[in-house]
């Protein structure tokens, strides 16, 4: 069954700005959710864009705030007994309870501990969601919803399941937003993603969004799936940006014939960004290419599906949100600093990269 066409039988996802209408709404409109705050919620430290879903803090509390917007979102998921044995759960994330781990040492309150590893959190969320047992975590950095993405493609492909369920949520916490802080990549200023500037910044924001994967029913199709570590460093990539490359060819044989546009990473960051546009740039020379995380900051692990997500929203509707935060002067003329119409291309390649040159990449189709 390698040729079978892997759906996106439904998909939703909850950022700043609300669901997958609300944020593709505010991303067409221009409109930043980032805003300047303490990277330690109530105990200060430097003033850092972070983007929190309305009406959360930073601070952690035990159970975890952020229940309640995971389970908002899950009510939006189709029915059936997911868990089962036929329909599997991939939960991935970069976070998962960490900030509750941070809440016990600053506290030493052990009730923070019952949601603080990622063997406890997704036991706990999983009795919340009233998930069976066959779940499974998969955490790598920025790529982690990609991965979740390409094993639930091969269970299908291999009639292992009937539908999969990837789910995937990074909430921001004072141990997250201290810790990009203390490397300087999250500073005071706000990101540009794809603007060739002296400064590089990015933000960070609160993301979940889920995919229900299937053969046979959906209005989208996902194909060329790759990934591609280069192995090389904690957290640079390759000067030469040849990981960037690598991971984008098999994505580039499965558009050839199609028109598409880029749905990017960009983060704000300087070197990746050189690296990242090149890269998807000389593969797809007459492709625009777009970034959101200006508006909606780095939802870290899981931003591959968060963005999956508004793609897919971007292809029904028609017009694509353009590169917020940024303006002329970017690293390649094929940035698109405002909305366009979509409707004559084909689809869209939706690429993810993380630290230490992991790369992942898909293509969103019509099905």
């Amino acid at each position: 069954m390698e040729n079978t066409s892997i759906r996106l039988a439904a998909f939703d996802c909850l950022t700043a700005f609300g669901d997958v209408g609300e944020t593709y709404r505010a991303l067409c409109e221009g409109k930043r959710a980032v805003e300047l705050r303490p990277v330690l919620g109530s105990r200060g430290g430097d003033l850092a864009p972070l983007a929190l879903c309305a009406g959360r803090s930073l601070d952690e509390t035990a159970p975890p705030q952020w229940i309640g917007y995971v389970k908002r979102l899950a009510r939006t998921i189709p029915s059936a007994d997911w868990g089962s044995p036929r329909r599997p759960v991939f939960v991935t994330s970069s976070n998962f309870g960490v900030g509750s781990l941070y809440a016990y040492r600053q506290t030493r309150d052990a009730s923070h501990l019952a949601f603080g590893t990622p063997s406890n959190c997704i036991e706990w969320l999983s009795a919340q969601l009233d998930w069976g047992p066959n779940v499974t975590t998969f955490s790598h950095a920025c790529v982690s919803a990609h991965l979740g993405l390409m094993q639930g493609t091969r269970l299908l492909r291999e009639n292992l399941a009937d539908e999969v369920l990837v789910f995937s949520f990074d909430f921001l916490s004072p141990f997250v937003a201290g810790g990009f802080n203390a490397l300087k990549i999250l500073n005071s200023d706000f990101p540009a993603p794809y603007e060739d500037r002296p400064t590089g910044s990015i933000a960070l924001g609160d993301g979940l969004a889920y995919a229900v994967l299937s053969r046979d029913r959906g209005d989208f199709e996902i194909s060329g799936q790759t990934l591609h570590n280069e192995m090389y460093h904690f957290t640079a990539n390759q000067s030469d940006g040849l990981g960037f490359s690598a991971c984008i060819r098999t994505v580039k044989t499965a558009a050839a014939g199609k028109r598409v546009w880029l749905k990017g990473h960009g983060t704000g960051t300087l070197d990746a960004g050189r690296l990242e546009s090149k890269a998807l740039c000389d593969a797809f020379p007459d492709s625009p290419l777009v970034a959101w995380k200006g508006s909606l900051g780095h939802t870290l692990g899981s931003c591959g599906l968060v963005e999956l997500a508004i793609a897919a929203r971007a292809i029904a509707a028609g017009t694509t949100p353009g590169t917020i935060g940024s303006s002329s002067g970017g690293f390649s003329e094929n940035v698109a600093f405002s909305a366009f119409p979509n409707r004559d291309f084909d689809g869209a390649v939706c690429t993810s990269n993380a630290f230490g040159g992991a790369h992942a990449a898909l293509l969103l189709t019509r099905a």
